[in-house]
């Protein structure tokens, strides 16, 4: 989720009156950072992933599944490995917002070797029953983006209550309980983000209108609610009231290493075309607070729920203790590209501090790197300890990874981390978590792969900022990616648009076209990674692996194979309890999720949603013989 500072967290008041000094101290140690740093070269590829889980407790007897507020302890056992021997681990762990929540890695990043991809999955795999093996009996690990009654009424063990006078949500729905006790960031995060913005986050996602749902639908909430709920629910809207219900989503996340600062930046840019179709294919959120909404992902569900603008920024007041009028939340799509290729495609306005930017500029950072950075440092920090107002900013860079690190988009610019031996990176953040190891490691080595072809064949996947948005919003609708099309470029394979065709850069394709191609219009991502992985010197095991991964993302383009979105939909309007009414019941739940473990245990099959032919050759170490030719760790 971010930076972890250890310390004693400042009140929001605090913290407010010290946004100027963050801010400040911020910029100034970006800038000795990227005056240290701007000419590494020679970093090699390096890269791993991110998984986030859920713990899920079933009562077989009562035929319920809660979440389980077990994260903290349990963490604390694995985190004791990687504590007693860091050097000979296979996997690391860390919090998440929920304090039913765990976030997994690999113990070291994967290398640039074919062979690598190979070991994604065993590596999940071991992750999992590593963490399966410290838990209660009925106590399941999940890789679910969202618990479908997360803030319905007892969805947790043991059982909390939402207290509407509580210090950090003040939530009807999401108990403070439910977030993670272990660190303060994350309950301090929940209240000044309140606080900063003057009032509950307020999040309204479409509710799906089968037959029985009445029409407006508008929940009554009784005894509970007040006035500021009252005025923010919508008619036929999902409501829910705090950071809880976005952050307490799951994801699948990657970060790449490149080679330097200007490989970072083109990996910045041509990825980020593909956030909204990668999440669009990823789905796997339909379910908000018990009910079956009428989106597919998470995305606004977050985006939302961290809302900090106050009602200055969002437009809604003119402007008068506040500096800016901000158009979008703090998590959400990426506002502007940073290669010189992706200058002219930035058509959007940029909401940037004009004397940060100069500032920036004056000291050697180019206009398209300075407004990034000056953009980012339009917020307020939100998270603030005592123990680290006062740095170094020669070598610390602690205020700057404040603000940095508080900005959730799709993709992340990441610079080296001082002292270290790690180089310049970038994070793509917009998948969905699937429920199998398998199609995690597919996404996964897709994501790596295309990586590799946009550099080796020199890939322009560049279109404007504005239909990025546009597709972002497209890719959250229900079965977006069969029935949605989405901006792209028309050619990716030269940079100089074609002067006798007439045609525009960039058009609408389905997904399928975009993944699988189009005959004589478009050669498709799957083609193009076949024919990067031909050219290449790949064992018959990664072979085998790949080809498999890659049959899973074509199926789920085409239409062949569900996405885990409707999937999960077409199991709970399928069971025999529902009455059409789009309410997700503990007993709906309880038999979702038991089917939902049954696959990932192999204790059944599910076509459908992952084909015929799910097994790889993943082994848990890369040959022997590779390895002593590369002279890398097995």
């Amino acid at each position: 989720m971010g930076l972890l500072s250890e310390g004693s967290p400042l009140s929001w008041e605090e913290t407010k009156n010290l946004a100027d000094h963050v801010r400040k101290h911020g910029i100034i140690q970006f800038i000795n950072l990227y005056k240290r740093l701007r000419d590494r070269q020679g970093d090699i590829l390096k890269w791993g992933d991110e998984v986030e889980y859920m713990l899920v407790k079933f009562d077989d007897e009562a035929k319920t599944a809660k979440l389980s507020l077990r994260a903290a302890e349990i963490l604390k056992t694995l985190n004791e490995k990687e504590y007693n021997d860091p050097d000979n681990i296979k996997s690391l762990w860390r919090p998440e917002y929920g304090a039913y929540m765990l976030e997994g890695t690999p113990g070291k990043p994967y290398g640039g070797l074919l062979v690598h991809f190979n070991v994604v999955e065993a590596n999940m795999k071991y992750r999992r029953q590593e963490a399966s093996k410290l838990l209660e009996p009925n106590e399941v690990l999940m890789s679910l983006t969202n618990f479908p009654r997360t803030g319905a009424h007892d969805f947790t063990d043991p059982p909390t209550h939402p207290t509407r006078n509580s210090e950090s949500s003040k939530s009807l729905f999401f108990p403070d309980e439910a977030i993670y006790p272990g660190h303060p960031r994350f309950k301090t995060l929940t209240r000044n983000i309140r606080q900063r913005r003057g009032e509950k986050v307020a999040i309204n996602i479409p509710i799906y209108k089968d037959k029985n749902v009445r029409s407006p639908f508008k929940e009554d909430f009784g005894p509970l609610i007040e006035n500021e709920s009252s005025c923010a629910a919508k008619e036929d809207h999902i409501y829910m009231d705090a950071m809880g219900f976005g952050m307490g989503c799951c994801c699948l996340q990657l970060t790449f290493q490149a080679c330097n600062i200007e490989e970072a930046r083109t990996l910045y840019d041509q990825l980020t075309p593909l956030c909204p179709i990668m999440l669009a294919l990823t789905a796997a959120s339909p379910f908000y607070r018990g009910y079956i909404s009428d989106v597919d992902c998470r995305w606004n569900v977050i985006s939302c729920s961290v809302d900090c603008r106050t009602q200055e920024e969002r437009g809604l007041k003119p402007l008068n203790e506040n500096k800016f009028r901000i158009s979008k939340s703090r998590y959400d799509s990426i506002d502007s590209y940073l290669s010189e290729q992706g200058e002219k495609y930035n058509d959007v306005p940029l909401t940037y501090d004009d004397e940060v930017y100069k500032q920036l500029t004056d000291n050697g950072i180019d206009k398209l790197l300075a407004q990034h950075i000056a953009h980012l440092f339009i917020r307020d920090t939100v998270s603030l300890f005592s123990e680290k107002v006062h740095q170094n900013d020669l070598e610390d860079t602690d205020h700057f990874e404040n603000i940095q690190s508080t900005n959730w988009q799709t993709m992340r610019f990441k610079p080296p981390p001082p002292n270290s031996s790690i180089g310049w990176r970038v994070e793509f953040r917009p998948c969905e978590v699937q429920i199998t190891d398998f199609e995690n490691a597919a996404i996964v080595c897709f994501i790596v792969l295309l990586t590799r072809v946009i550099l080796s064949y020199k890939l322009n996947l560049l279109i404007p900022i504005s239909k990025v948005d546009k597709n972002m919003a497209r890719a959250q609708r229900r079965n977006a990616v069969i029935a949605e099309t989405f901006w792209f470029r028309r050619d990716i394979t030269s940079d100089v648009k074609k002067q006798d065709d007439g045609q525009p850069e960039c058009t609408e394709f389905t997904v399928n076209e975009i993944i699988n191609g189009k005959d004589g219009v478009f050669p498709g991502l799957i083609p193009l990674v076949n024919s990067y992985l031909a050219s290449m010197d790949v064992d018959a095991d990664t072979h085998c692996t790949v080809q498999a991964y890659m049959k899973l993302i074509q199926k789920r383009a085409s239409g062949e194979l569900l996405t885990t979105a409707a999937w999960l939909r077409k199991e709970v309007v399928s069971h025999p309890e529902y009455k059409n009414d789009s309410v997700i019941t503990q007993r709906i739940n309880y038999d979702l999720l038991k089917k939902v473990q049954k696959i990932v245990s192999n204790e059944i099959s599910c076509p459908e949603l992952l084909g015929t032919c799910i097994s790889s050759k993943t082994n848990e170490t890369i040959p022997a013989a590779v390895a002593k030719a590369e002279k890398v760790p097995m």
